[in-house]
């Protein structure tokens, strides 16, 4: 199998096979999920007054918000 960056970015779903059609289509839509709900939490962030998180402020409506970052710990 072609690897995703070697492929056309433009593809016909017409001219591709049903189970190639089917996965793209469903890496479409996952995809479009993720942002939907990015989106939505993105937008209730900025309707809040101040955010804390772990009992540190990285948001208040008095101040711009300049970035944060977590350390994933396994």
């Amino acid at each position: 199998m072609v690897s995703r960056s070697k492929k056309s970015k433009n593809q016909n779903l017409l001219e591709i096979s049903d189970v190639e059609r089917v996965k793209i289509l469903k890496e479409v839509k996952d995809s479009l999920r993720q942002k939907i709900v990015e989106a939505k939490l993105w937008k209730s962030l900025l309707e809040l007054e101040n955010l804390v998180i772990n009992g540190e402020t990285v948001y208040c409506e008095k101040d711009c918000l300049t970035g944060f970052s977590f350390e994933h710990k396994p």
